[in-house]
């Protein structure tokens, strides 16, 4: 069995990206830019484990040691990155992300 676990941080900004998706006029209705923020949620949660992972560049280690990412499509123009790490406990995989942004603002560093 596996768990997807989002840091602190990672919560705070899936509610602050519904505001700024919103504010840059992305989505015209404040519930499409809610409706988009939970899909990516939903989709990280009930994916991140079966896709493909590939390592972290050392210029993301100030998230974390030892990452991974993957990548998650939401449309022609915007893939999300999400960064993670893998832990084991109790028999369980736990992915536990760290970080998160699209391709406008890191794909130059991958």
């Amino acid at each position: 069995m596996n768990q997807v676990l989002f840091l602190p941080q990672i919560q705070q900004y899936f509610k602050e990206l519904v505001l700024i998706l919103y504010e840059k006029e992305y989505f015209g209705f404040l519930e499409s830019a809610k409706k988009y923020v939970q899909e990516l949620y939903d989709d990280i949660t009930a994916n991140l484990p079966q896709k493909t992972k590939k390592r972290a560049p050392k210029y993301f280690d100030s998230y974390g040691k030892n990452m991974y990412y993957s990548t998650f499509q939401k449309n022609k123009r915007t893939s999300w990155y999400i960064f993670f790490r893998i832990y084991k406990e109790n028999g369980k995989k736990i992915y536990q992300v760290r970080y998160i942004s699209n391709n406008y603002v890191i794909a130059h560093h991958l």
